[in-house]
């Protein structure tokens, strides 16, 4: 056998235990197994994952619901001050309405009070009422000859007529109110039962 045919000797280095050892540590530290497939994370991680996200899941929880308590109480101290408020403005109209009443007051116990000059105040005074009451919504109900509406008229009895036909209003006992399109009070009416029929003779 020649030195040509002996094999050439191999340049590489084989590997030490130490460096077998810091590269299986590098793997774990990597989380890869002895299968080269990288580990998941282990039963403590999640489990503290799992406590982490039920934490923050819970101090959501309590900021909403606080935040829900700050707007029911928000709106409960608007909702009164509208109210209040609201009164405050149909009391402010009204004062001129009782200024004027007690000037018709005074008018009528005058010793040489004129009884038509004093009818005539009162009148006025109720239209400026109806007036100031109208702007805040309130609406006066007065269905003479109209159709009679059970949702807005009482009938509080039938009488035959012959001008006016049967079902509709004949006569406004009690006029109604409404608020805002809110029934406040019907209005109390006479219902027309038709022409009058003639007794059999």
């Amino acid at each position: 056998m020649t030195a040509s045919d002996k094999a050439e000797p191999q340049n590489e280095t084989q590997p030490t235990p130490a460096d077998a050892a810091a590269v299986e540590k590098e793997a774990r530290e990597a989380g890869v197994t002895d299968a080269g497939v990288k580990a998941g994370p282990s039963t403590e991680e999640l489990v503290a994952q799992a406590k982490k996200e039920q934490a923050e899941a819970h101090d959501r929880y309590l900021r909403l619901a606080a935040d829900m308590e700050n707007l029911r109480r928000r709106t409960v101290r608007e909702k009164d001050e509208i109210r209040q408020f609201a009164a405050g403005r149909v009391l402010e109209d009204m004062i001129s309405v009782l200024d004027n009443l007690g000037f018709g007051l005074t008018a009528a116990k005058a010793p040489n009070a004129d009884v038509k000059t004093i009818v005539g105040g009162i009148g006025m005074v109720a239209d400026q009422l109806k007036n100031v009451l109208g702007q805040h919504g309130l609406k006066e109900i007065n269905p003479v000859g109209q159709t009679f509406d059970p949702n807005q008229h009482e009938a509080i009895a039938a009488q035959p007529s012959a001008d006016v036909v049967d079902g509709n209003v004949v006569q406004v006992v009690r006029i109604g109110y409404s608020l805002n399109g809110r029934l406040l009070r019907p209005a109390s009416v006479v219902v027309s039962s038709g022409p009058a029929k003639e007794e059999a003779k």
